[in-house]
């Protein structure tokens, strides 16, 4: 199939902002890659499914010397044309049709060719890596056209900019696959192809398996990370009860890292974030507890990595054992410095069968009974059940007084629904104004914080995954590292995802998620999101969170109205 075919429903996605429509759009083109499943991760800006942490890895500076020598011409040229756009997409479109030079052996551009050539980008390493990975783009946009260009630059920074995230995909082959007529049936359809999506994080095989009206083929697996069941917020115990029912399991929420702990048949054991991301090598003391303190063949747990402190016992908040999700080298010596305790709270699979329907109150059972508790190294997590509000409120108090964050209340009798809030269970926390957002830009300080970026542009997202601001945020960080989440820290990692800088102003790709502190939430015009946070202030670094975790438009209508 020739590139330009996609390139074209690009164009198209990019310029309607009607979710309707875009559901059409792409439903309708679906039958184009009916028998190659696998390119409609090309839609996310991916060449492989969720699960899979492998990234091109390329930079907007790899990018503009790959634009620069398929035209002909110097990077400043590039550069320059960067900001007068101020996005490199664009820039490269532009630059492409007044093309200097044409290279002699240009060809139809094909969709296999441009899927091949991104995923040989990762299989580079060593010398020359640079070079070889830049040759690589170089030969796609030799054969592209202006449109098709700008498509293949946005792809290989894996920000396509047409507003397709997952929700928007699942409706797509819910209608292409089976044709509702109503909906009822859309809704229907729509929820299997979430329930398959969510235990595969795989939409290929899901567009597959829908295509022959088998989606109930698609089973958990350990080894394979999926999406962990999410919760949503409730304003009091009452309100907790309204949503679980009574009576309910009450547990601590614990201030921790949220892992999911695959034993496979091998008995090899495989560690994965809320984000699908390996982390087994940061943590190896989780495979010393699970495989001395945990019985049985193969497995999936849901649990928390929660810090504590080595000489006084006491648990620390999630900040102070954050820095180690990103550690890569002396892992022993940071397990010693930040020591964790292992949280068991669900199990979703054990000894080859998928416990997704089982009711929690059964799950929680099995767990207690194959595991084997020791202090400081893995628990269960302490957990009430009761109908009484007065004896949870003492419990609540329990957990605050333990440096937990609150509360977690969990229906007895619900499923475990992997990557859904569908108010099987619901968070208390006493101080609940606060939210999971990107930066999208920042803006450098003055005076003794000139050397810092001291002032942040924040951004929800709306259903398709576009990202709207609500607020700049300049306070709750320190200016020395040693006090916590430091000024210098964020500034180091928003200079390596700069997009482009103008004046005090910079525009940085959205990676880094903080949560954001607020006093309340008011209409506003200055941001696109329609709103604005009141004296805003960062709590803390969300490395274990992604764009997609990030709070909606549709929680931040709620809790306006």
């Amino acid at each position: 199939m020739d590139y330009e075919k996609i390139s074209s429903t690009y164009n198209l996605l990019e310029n309607t902002s009607k979710g309707l429509e875009k559901t059409e759009i792409l439903a309708n083109f679906l039958k184009e890659i009916k028998e190659t499943p696998k390119f409609i991760y090309l839609f996310k800006g991916k060449v492989f499914p969720d699960y899979d942490s492998r990234e091109l890895g390329i930079s907007h500076q790899l990018v503009i010397r790959a634009i620069g020598k398929s035209i002909g011409e110097k990077d400043s040229v590039v550069l320059e044309e960067f900001k007068k756009f101020g996005e490199i997409g664009k820039a490269a479109e532009s630059l492409a049709k007044r093309k200097k030079q044409s290279s002699l052996f240009s060809s139809k551009l094909t969709v296999e060719k441009v899927f091949n050539n991104l995923k040989k980008i990762t299989t580079y390493a060593g010398k020359g890596t640079v070079d070889r990975k830049i040759g690589l783009i170089i030969e796609l946009l030799n054969s592209a056209s202006p449109t098709e260009t700008k498509f293949i630059v946005r792809t290989v920074l894996s920000d396509l900019k047409i507003g397709v995230g997952d929700g928007l995909l699942r409706d797509s082959i819910a209608n292409y696959c089976f044709s509702p007529s109503n909906l009822e049936e859309k809704k229907k359809y729509s929820e299997l192809i979430q329930e398959a999506y969510n235990k595969s994080t795989d939409f290929a095989e899901v567009f597959e398996k829908a295509q022959t009206n088998s989606l109930e083929l698609i089973k958990l697996s350990p080894g394979k990370p999926l999406k962990v069941m999410l919760f949503p917020k409730a304003k009091n115990i009452e309100d907790a009860f309204r949503i679980v029912g009574k009576p309910a399991a009450f547990e601590y929420k614990y201030d921790g890292f949220r892992v999911m702990i695959n034993k496979e048949k091998n008995g090899k054991i495989k560690i994965f974030t809320r984000r699908l991301e390996e982390v087994t090598k940061q943590f190896p003391e989780i495979i010393e507890y699970v495989l001395k303190n945990v019985s049985g063949e193969s497995f999936i747990l849901d649990g928390e990595a929660v810090g504590f402190n080595s000489k006084t016992k006491q648990y620390t908040d999630f900040q102070a054992i954050s820095q180690r999700i990103r550690r890569k080298y002396d892992i022993d010596k940071m397990a010693k410095k930040l020591p964790i305790e292992l949280v068991l709270f669900d199990i979703i699979y054990y000894e080859g069968k998928s416990l997704i329907k089982e009711k929690f109150v059964n799950r929680a059972k099995l767990l207690k009974k194959i595991t084997t508790e020791e202090a400081y190294k893995i628990i269960l997590a302490k957990q009430l059940i009761s109908e009484k509000v007065e004896e949870i409120e003492k419990f609540y108090q329990s957990a605050l007084e333990d440096n937990q964050e609150g509360l977690m209340a969990k229906s007895l009798s619900a499923p475990y629904k992997p990557g859904a809030r569908v108010g099987y269970g619901v968070k208390l926390k006493p101080v609940d104004k606060d939210f999971d957002l990107v930066i999208t830009g920042a803006e450098w300080g003055t005076g003794k914080r000139g050397k810092w970026l001291t002032s942040f542009n924040v951004s929800c997202k709306d259903e398709s995954g576009e990202l709207f601001e609500i607020g700049k945020v300049s306070t709750g960080l320190k200016e020395k590292a040693e006090e916590g989440l430091s000024y210098g820290e964020i500034t180091e990692m928003l200079e390596k995802l700069t997009i482009k800088e103008t004046g005090r102003e910079v525009k940085v790709e959205p990676k880094i998620i903080v949560t954001v502190q607020y006093q309340n939430i008011q209409r506003s015009q200055t941001y696109s999101s329609g709103f604005g946070l009141r004296f805003p202030r960062i709590l803390r670094l969300r490395p274990d969170r992604g764009v997609e975790d990030i709070t909606s438009l549709e929680e931040i209508e709620r809790e306006i109205n």
